[in-house]
């Protein structure tokens, strides 16, 4: 039951921090025994032919002499997935597997996540402790600020060896503090590099503070209306993790961290590498870019060249980036038609070629008039405000709105047209032959049973 308990609590915090994660797991629970697969979710799916050939790497792997201590084993390298393993002494062998979006900011805290799933059941397995088994659970639902403590921990340790001071959890406490604090009404805006302390002489300063009269970090409110010294700037304020000590600009030393607070949310990254997001009193995975996987699919599939295909992805991504970081709802019509078709709506005498930047921009504004923007094969926008119809069609949801049904109609009515639906609230859909591309399925919740499938039948189902 301790394995289940850890899966369900694993797939409960990746869920929150990431999107919806289904979470497998390969294990050997003795020497030379045989191998089990929990994968209540279906996530490995379609992967079986990779994992018949690395079966006898698993094997090998639970033959090599066991360490007192966990010891990680190579990463399979699923596609699609973020997996990690070891194995114990009490443990001969375990594989953990997740889900893999393509909007995540890095993939080294679910890494840490994972690694920290695989040490507590080898934890588990060596002792009789029944409370150890609901614990674990928790802890993993809510460890995703230890998983982006460990994972910058491990960074700057790379960077700058053992020997760091600059604390990680205030950091990140204030982070989330200063992120949630407003001032006269308005969001934070601007950046506060946390630096090592013994690295502040390489600071380039343009304002320093005297050491007795700096900011406290603690203090979060004096914190954010200094943050306003760096609104809109290139400048940011510089933190040795205690208090402010000042604004500066140009390069930051080695194992520095940036948070960029952009209104009601905001990045953390380290050394150029993003780590997370954060919104809402909460860290997030996302890198909060629009998932238009499903458009690039469909781009390929269609007979457009693939300079067109290019060219209409990276002008569509742009317009509803800017649709969703500015909270308006839109819908854009892809017409792939060779003589693009009549939709009503205001038309344009010159189409806009979106190439242009000046263009790009009156497309993003156009866009928040009711109605849809008409965009051809060839990158143009057509006209705005274009009004879509079409008959009844199965899989419509009255919670979604009328441009989604709209889109869902149109589409099942018009041949070579693919509409995106940006929502108010940020989502995404891609819609073509009256079907949501990027629907969700819903997979079936973790099942408690006893006894699960061997790796080697599954593997041959």
């Amino acid at each position: 039951m301790s394995i289940y308990n850890i899966l369900d609590g694993l797939s409960d915090g990746l869920s929150h921090f990431s999107g919806p994660s289904r979470v497998a797991l390969i294990i050997c629970l003795e020497k030379n025994g045989p191998f089990y697969i929990l994968d209540p979710q279906n996530l490995l799916d379609g992967h079986q032919p990779r994992l018949k050939d690395l079966f006898q790497t698993f094997h090998e792997a639970v033959s090599d002499i066991l360490l007192p201590e966990f010891a990680p084993v190579e990463d399979p390298q699923l596609a699609g997935l973020i997996s990690y393993g070891g194995s114990c002494t009490t443990l001969p062998f375990q594989m953990w597997f997740t889900e893999e979006y393509p909007d995540i900011c890095s993939k080294g805290p679910i890494l840490r996540w994972l690694e920290y799933a695989a040490t507590q059941l080898c934890a588990e397995f060596s002792q009789d402790a029944g409370l150890r088994n609901d614990t674990s659970s928790y802890v993993l639902q809510g460890y995703a600020q230890h998983a982006i403590r460990d994972y910058i921990i491990d960074k700057r340790s790379e960077a700058l060896g053992m020997d760091t001071y600059l604390r990680i959890y205030p950091t990140l406490n204030a982070i989330l503090g200063i992120s949630n604090t407003r001032e006269e009404g308005a969001w934070p805006r601007g950046k506060i590099a946390f630096v090592e302390p013994r690295l502040l002489q390489h600071v380039h300063f343009q304002a320093s503070f005297p050491r007795m009269e700096q900011p406290l970090l603690v203090n979060l409110r004096h914190c954010r209306k200094t943050l306003q010294a760096v609104e809109n700037s290139e400048r940011f304020l510089i933190s040795d993790g205690c208090t402010l000590a000042g604004v500066a600009s140009g390069e930051l030393p080695p194992g520095s961290i940036i948070a960029t607070f952009e209104g009601n949310h905001g990045m953390v990254s380290l050394d150029g590498e993003l780590i997370c997001s954060f919104a809402s009193g909460n860290f997030l995975a996302t890198n909060r870019r629009p998932n238009l996987v499903q458009l690039e699919e469909a781009l390929l599939e269609s007979s457009l060249t693939p300079k067109q295909q290019h060219s209409i992805f990276q002008h569509t991504t742009q317009v509803v980036i800017q649709a969703r970081e500015r909270k308006h709802g839109c819908t854009l019509v892809l017409d792939l038609n060779t003589i693009p078709r009549n939709i009503a709506g205001q038309t344009l005498q010159t189409p806009l070629d979106l190439s242009m930047p000046e263009n790009i921009d009156i497309a993003c504004s156009l866009a928040k008039v009711d109605g849809a923007l008409h965009i051809s094969k060839s990158s143009t926008l057509l006209g705005f405000a274009c009004l879509l119809d079409g008959r009844t069609v199965p899989g419509e949801n009255r919670a979604r709105g009328a441009r989604f049904n709209s889109a869902l109609r149109f589409t099942a009515m018009h041949k070579n047209i693919i509409a995106i639906v940006v929502s108010s609230d940020r989502p995404v859909s891609v819609i073509q032959h009256g079907v949501e591309l990027t629907a969700q399925c819903r997979w079936k919740p973790i099942s408690y049973i006893s006894t699960p499938p061997l790796l080697e039948n599954w593997l041959e189902e």
